[in-house]
């Protein structure tokens, strides 16, 4: 089980092992830059995902695989 986690709520989850990945990646701004990043973080992230500004983990099996900061845009 792999989850995106802030503030000590688990927001997103997966058992395919690749989707939970990407989305952090996403995130965090690795697969996108620019304005299409900030489209992403705002009407994807916060609009539609329920993340806020802020610190998230990416768990799996129950341990912190990587930590990230989504900004406020």
């Amino acid at each position: 089980m792999e989850t995106i986690r802030q503030n000590g709520k688990t927001i997103l989850y997966s058992n395919d092992g690749i989707s939970i990945k990407m989305v952090f990646k996403n995130l965090t701004g690795r697969n996108f830059q620019g304005q299409e990043y900030t489209d992403y973080i705002r009407h994807i992230a916060i609009g539609s995902m329920g993340f806020s500004p802020g610190i998230i983990e990416h768990c799996r099996d129950g341990e912190v695989a990587g930590k990230g900061t989504i900004p406020n845009v």
